[in-house]
């Protein structure tokens, strides 16, 4: 798909699985540095840790998850693993910057995503807009930077 006005190119499959990585990479950093002593003193407990990390992680992660996708992808256009990846998230209709709420719809849209086994993620690559759940929830695109 492309605007011969924009010059605009879908982002490749590759290039967001890339900023896929790196974004969930910096929270995973995030996350452990926030809970670091809890974790540390766990080490020896796997039942504990567990424990830890299903139940008293995974709240903190989603919100984490969902404040730092809604803000950059509206303040910035991109997530620092796009801005990376030199791509970036745009309106679908009118293919400039995304609103606050899509922003946000669409933040939400990934964390189901990923809660069912990344299906929201795999739809992308069977439609023509490689349109992701979250993309169909916020009317998005993912194009290059």
């Amino acid at each position: 798909m492309q605007n011969n006005s924009n010059n605009l190119q879908l982002a490749s499959m590759r290039s967001r699985a890339l900023a896929y990585v790196i974004d969930d990479l910096l929270m995973t950093l995030i996350i452990v540095l926030i809970f670091w002593e809890s974790i540390s003193a766990l080490s020896h407990d796997m039942d504990a840790m567990t424990h830890l990390l299903q139940a008293e992680l995974v709240t903190p992660l989603i919100i984490l998850k969902v404040v730092y996708h809604t803000f950059f992808v509206w303040y910035f256009g991109a997530t620092i693993g796009k801005i990376v990846a030199k791509i970036r998230v745009i309106d679908a209709n009118e293919w400039g910057r995304v609103s606050m709420f899509s922003s946000f719809l669409r933040a939400v849209g990934r964390i189901f995503s990923e809660m069912f086994f990344y299906i929201g993620f795999l739809i992308g690559f069977f439609n023509e807009g490689r349109k992701t759940f979250h993309d169909i929830t916020g009317k998005t695109l993912v194009v290059n930077a």
